[in-house]
């Protein structure tokens, strides 16, 4: 059966997160809002199910995931959901909720660094609240971002398996997400981060084999994966990255 995922079609955002995981698995899905499937209907498609008097178990927004008749919100969700699935999480339930937990605290990494470009409100522009920024995105930069990397370093260290994942012996859907966080960071402080790499060399590993994982590696390079931009969660503002 089709999965049907509904986000946006411009950015990457939170949606790119579910969207690896279903490029990796080779899953049969539909990009709702993108490509010749949607022929233009994303927008329209999406509010239809935010605003749709009837939909019982209506999403606060997207990203969210349709799958036959079950509706999931919440991008840690819908990957707890697709994990066992489309083989990317195990199916004992101890070991599902800590990649649960571990894409939680990816989605909270998410959030602080969305903050460093819009400090005050999302509701105003950058150029708004360019002078707090400056300050949040130095104040992550020192503390938020070394705390992140170097708890998700240490998990990879302390993986029971001795493989050099987050979790188990194989890459779960957690390990894309982490995968997708270098890359956003590389872009967002490209300075900054060349500076911190050499502090989390597992992490590195990591990014680096996944990124040649077979199906992601030509997902990267074809029209599917939108560039990052000044639109998503991770901005080059070369004023932050100081």
């Amino acid at each position: 059966m089709t999965y049907e995922l509904f986000y946006h079609n411009r950015i990457q955002g939170r949606g790119e997160f579910v969207r690896l995981a279903l490029e990796d698995s080779g899953a049969d899905y539909v990009d709702i809002g993108r490509g010749e499937e949607a022929k233009g209907q994303g927008s329209p498609a999406i509010m239809a199910i935010l605003n749709g008097q009837g939909v019982v178990h209506p999403p606060f927004a997207p990203p969210f995931l349709r799958h036959g008749e079950i509706m999931i919100a919440q991008t840690s969700n819908v990957l707890h959901y697709l994990g066992p699935r489309i083989g990317l999480a195990p199916t004992d339930e101890n070991a599902r909720l800590f990649l649960l937990q571990l894409q939680l605290t990816v989605m909270d990494f998410v959030r602080d660094v969305h903050d460093t470009h819009h400090p005050i409100s999302n509701t105003l522009y950058y150029e708004e609240q360019k002078d707090a920024a400056k300050i949040a995105a130095q104040k992550f930069l020192e503390f938020r971002l070394p705390k992140y990397l170097g708890y998700f370093e240490k998990v990879v260290a302390r993986n029971p398996s001795g493989a050099r994942y987050l979790s188990g012996g194989s890459v779960t859907y957690p390990d894309l997400s982490m995968f997708q966080i270098v890359e956003g960071l590389r872009y967002a402080f490209p300075q900054n981060m060349a500076k911190a790499e050499v502090n989390y060399q597992r992490l590195i590993a990591l990014h680096d084999e996944v990124a040649q994982r077979p199906r992601l590696k030509a997902y990267l390079v074809s029209p599917r994966r939108i560039p990052f931009n000044e639109n998503g969660i991770f901005r080059r503002y070369p004023e932050l990255d100081v």
